[in-house]
């Protein structure tokens, strides 16, 4: 009553005073098969990239600039047989988003080796090519920004919340740190409209699985981490703690399959942990200036963004499982949503974090941890080839939502170096090779970890096939 961040100690659980009841298939966090990573960073963009000012650049939009679909060999790309339910239908497709043909609004080239096209805006990822692989032939179901929650789940906004990747992969294998949370979250995630924490949520999985959102604040990045009373002793600590203890193995005898209750008391266990543990990662003033500076901490655009990643970078030396960092969060849709401006909206935000996320390859391949380490770059779906007009405020200056194509960065964690798999039409329109659902990027996540998405049944819940995905073996070196 009134114990403010108060947690039990690890000893009372080691000594069963108090202990969660385990969870997940297999409570020693075994995997079913032997991993080809160990952690996972998974970044994903709010708002929805444009895939085709990124890392599926098209010629043919430059040659076809400003023409009508319907003067381009390409007018029956958007034959209702040929587009699904999600996106506008066909002839207001031709009306909104088809009027006009909209050419590549930056310029692009090849990078390294590899040769993989890298739009102007993402010069340092360029840099970094021939240590990516990047997915052109993603594709999802919802033509909204609900797709933000389908990103993670697999699902539908409209059908409400089911486990996210990250809960996955919490209750497949747990923690390798006693002292850290398996599954972290950096960054303000979906807004209401989109998922908000349904997008790093556990659901049925139980609340033990959701993503623990903190802070790069070494001063408080957890909310209620600290004793109420500064004043409190160790001592003094000790005895709450004793006391939360014996009230917890009563509760626990009263309701022993109360998930929440069971949550709850890991929930101390782990803020006790936590109270040295965090504001340790969180104190980036440790890094090497230069480090610091190859994040772009001394300068004002990838500040926050490059500590998030470098944040996220300490967390795996530290054992973390899962890495979830958001970008673009603005209370509704999204900051990359980019139904008009998109030159002005696109160029600022790729500033932002393009050298951050470049930087963490690099700084994951310099300390030997980017063989362990899985980069999945994201967003939940690209724009539209054509420019949109809607009204006054939306005249061909943006693109539209783009389910059918888009793409997605990944980096070590045991995929291709210097590789592009799948592809889209000439326009960037559908997905024609290597196609992949969303769910697809969850079994390769699972997959490069040791997990068997099949095997991850819970008793009493039913998965639709989709749920599953395919694992993208194409994309695996």
């Amino acid at each position: 009553m009134g114990f403010t961040g108060l947690a039990l100690s690890s000893m009372l659980f080691r000594d069963g005073e108090a202990q969660a009841a385990s969870t997940g298939p297999d409570p020693l966090g075994r995997s079913h098969f032997p991993p080809k990573a160990k952690s996972v960073i998974w970044i994903f963009n709010i708002g929805g990239v444009s895939h085709l000012e990124s890392f599926d650049p098209k010629p043919m939009l430059n040659k076809y600039a400003n023409q009508s679909i319907d003067e381009t060999p390409f007018a029956n790309i958007i034959a209702p047989e040929k587009v699904n339910e999600n996106l506008l239908d066909p002839s207001k497709a031709k009306r909104e988003v088809f009027k006009k043909i909209m050419p590549l609004q930056t310029g692009y080239k090849k990078y390294g080796q590899s040769g993989i096209e890298v739009s102007d805006w993402f010069p340092h990822m360029g840099s970094v090519a021939d240590e990516l692989t990047v997915a052109r032939g993603m594709w999802t179901i919802d033509n909204n920004h609900g797709a933000q929650l389908t990103y993670h789940t697999g699902r539908k906004i409209t059908e409400g919340a089911f486990p996210t990747v990250g809960a996955w992969v919490s209750y497949g294998l747990g923690t390798l740190n006693s002292n850290l949370p398996e599954f972290v979250v950096l960054g303000n995630p979906s807004a209401d409209c989109c998922g908000a924490a349904y997008t790093h949520g556990a659901s049925y999985l139980g609340p033990q699985h959701d993503g623990v959102r903190l802070k790069v604040d070494p001063a408080r990045p957890l909310s209620f981490v600290k004793p109420a009373d500064p004043d409190l002793t160790l001592e003094e600590q000790r005895e709450n703690f004793s006391l939360l203890g014996r009230l917890n193995r009563v509760a626990g005898i009263e309701y022993p399959d109360d998930a929440t209750l069971q949550a709850r008391i890991k929930s101390y266990e782990l803020a006790y942990q936590m109270q040295t543990a965090v504001p340790e990662v969180m104190d980036l003033e440790k890094e090497h200036p230069e480090i610091r500076g190859m994040y772009g901490l001394d300068q004002k655009e990838t500040k926050d963004f490059g500590e998030k990643c470098l944040a996220a970078r300490r967390l795996v030396e530290r054992g973390v499982r899962f890495i979830q960092i958001f970008h673009g969060y603005t209370g509704n849709a999204g900051a990359w949503d980019s139904h008009r401006d998109i030159v002005k909206n696109h160029s600022r935000l790729a500033r932002e974090v393009d050298q951050p996320v470049s930087a963490l390859i690099r700084d994951l391949k310099l300390r030997g941890l980017l063989d362990d380490t899985l980069v999945v770059w994201g967003s939940e779906f690209g724009r539209t080839p054509g420019a949109e007009f809607r009204d006054n405020n939306v005249n061909g200056t943006g693109r539209d939502h783009h389910p059918h194509g888009f793409s997605v960065v990944m980096a070590g964690g045991g995929v291709k170096k210097g590789h592009v798999h799948g592809a889209t039409d000439e326009l960037g329109f559908h997905a024609v090779e290597g196609r992949h659902y969303v769910t697809d990027l969850h079994a390769t996540v699972l997959h490069q970890l040791g997990l068997d998405p099949r095997k991850l049944e819970v008793p009493g819940r039913k998965r639709l096939e989709r749920d599953f995905g395919q694992v993208m073996k194409g994309v695996l070196a």
